[in-house]
């Protein structure tokens, strides 16, 4: 029995799916106007665990993440400038050019991390356009939009379960905290589902209401209904959308479709750095590329990410990522030196099931991983096949792990580290640093090999 934390009743619930073995799942994606940084993959590691978690119990995952690609505006607001439209004109490109080099980015990001993003469908705002005007009329016939001069906005007012999702406090809201003012607007609550343009922009399309573009918002409930139907298992995404982009989400797609969205919404928390919230105008944004600067894996982050469940606020350090790659090389080590696999232990199979099971307690599963190593009482094969079948759900690169040499011995950090930095030189096309790492490598006793796989590389002594 899977438990899940849902946002939606407040309480952790059974999960009991619409279908027996396929589960809808639709996770809120990247807005590609700039470099997705660590903080804002932590919401794509958690979807990603919560899909392994469903097919280590048996169900097939239909599982879809929008491309935001038109129409976030900067304040996350109905007023201000589009996102993408800026990004463009700072760096004098087209926009197509920059969502697609974002778009490009994000992908990195994911394979960095392990997330096998081959059976997820990535739709486009900007494609599913059409299906946006579509919903909007739905609305406006039945009377829940509204015109105004500069678009067409919701009317939350004829939506009484607005800000269910929560447990909002809607008559407490003061105009300006989320919305800027706008005298046209019947309710501070109200949101655009279409914007007029008021001047030639970038992206703009025909629309029944004027030339214009969608607003945030709709394009959710719009791909999510052409993807996953009009109601779905799992809305996840993190907890910064719950007050204003999820319940807006839910207005519309209910309101369009007198059916909910989605019956469980898992939600995931910030991290922070030093306390702070991850922002570029402070300046204190990290990406993959500065930890694999730092010879660190981008799998030891996920790893850390794992020591502190989902739901909790965590702050990042990087002698905290440094002391998960360490664990998680204590691991590969392990697996590299065994030469043949025995059979999951049932009892740790149990455990490990249960944990994961129980709102994706993946703190603990962590715990147990060093329990079963220091279990004398199971054997070496044996912990080998139950790391890898519990990273069926972790995808912490066990399964790369290559056997070495019967003889070999532990391959020392440092060796692990400068095999770090030449993939990080190659990746980065120095391939001038990347052959005199290799040489140093030799000279030190070492051959690394090139690999397709999550960690990128393997090491033999010479």
């Amino acid at each position: 029995m899977i438990r899940l934390k849902n946002t939606l009743t407040g309480t952790t619930d059974e999960f009991k799916p619409i279908d027996s073995k396929a589960i809808g799942m639709y996770n809120c994606g990247p807005t590609v106007y700039g470099k997705v940084h660590i903080g804002n993959m932590r919401a794509y590691v958690f979807a990603d665990l919560v899909k392994n978690v469903l097919m280590y119990n048996g169900y097939r995952v239909k599982q879809v993440i929008n491309i935001t690609d038109v129409g976030h505006l900067v304040d996350d607001g109905d007023d201000g400038a589009d996102k993408i439209e800026e990004q463009a004109k700072k760096e004098q490109q087209d926009v197509k050019s920059i969502t697609h080099k974002y778009t490009d980015y994000f992908m990195f990001a994911t394979q960095a991390l392990g997330i096998d993003s081959s059976d997820i469908e990535f739709p486009h705002a900007s494609d599913h356009i059409q299906e946006q005007i579509d919903m909007i009329k739905r609305l406006e016939e039945k009377g829940l939009a509204y015109v105004t001069s500069d678009g067409v906005y919701f009317d939350t007012a004829k939506f009484p379960a607005y800000g269910e999702l929560g447990h909002i406090d809607i008559k407490g809201l003061q105009e300006g905290a989320r919305v800027e003012r706008n005298d046209e607007k019947r309710s501070v609550t109200d949101f655009a589902l279409w914007k007029l343009s008021k001047e030639s922009r970038l992206q703009e399309w025909e629309s029944p209401w004027g030339v214009g573009f969608p607003g945030w918002h709709i394009e959710c409930s719009a791909m999510a209904e052409k993807y996953l139907g009009k109601t779905f298992d799992i809305h996840t995404g993190g907890v910064d959308h719950i007050p204003t982009h999820h319940n807006n989400e839910i207005a519309q797609s209910v309101g369009a479709n007198d059916a909910p969205l989605a019956n469980y919404w898992l939600h995931v928390n910030h991290i922070t750095i030093d306390g702070q919230k991850i922002s570029k105008s402070i300046g204190n944004t990290v990406y993959i590329e500065d930890l694999q600067a730092r010879s660190i894996s981008p799998l030891a982050y996920k790893y850390w990410l794992y020591t502190s469940h989902y739901s909790t606020l965590s702050n990042f350090t990087y002698d905290a990522v440094e002391a998960s790659q360490k664990a998680l090389h204590k691991l590969y080590t392990f697996l590299a030196q065994q030469t043949g696999t025995g059979k999951t232990d049932a009892g740790y199979k149990e455990k490990f099931t249960a944990l994961i099971n129980a709102d994706l307690d993946t703190p603990k599963a962590i715990a147990l991983i060093w329990e079963l190593m220091k279990d004398s009482l199971v054997s070496a094969p044996d912990k080998k096949a139950a790391l890898l079948d519990f990273d069926e759900v972790l995808k912490l690169g066990f399964s790369d792990v290559r056997p070495a040499d019967t003889d070999s011995v532990e391959i020392p950090q440092e060796i692990i580290e400068m095999a770090q930095k030449r993939q990080h030189a190659r990746a980065t096309k120095d391939f001038a640093l990347a052959d005199a790492l290799r040489e140093k490598l030799a000279e030190s006793g070492y051959a690394v090999k090139d690999t397709d796989t999550e960690i990128g590389f393997t090491i033999e002594k010479l």
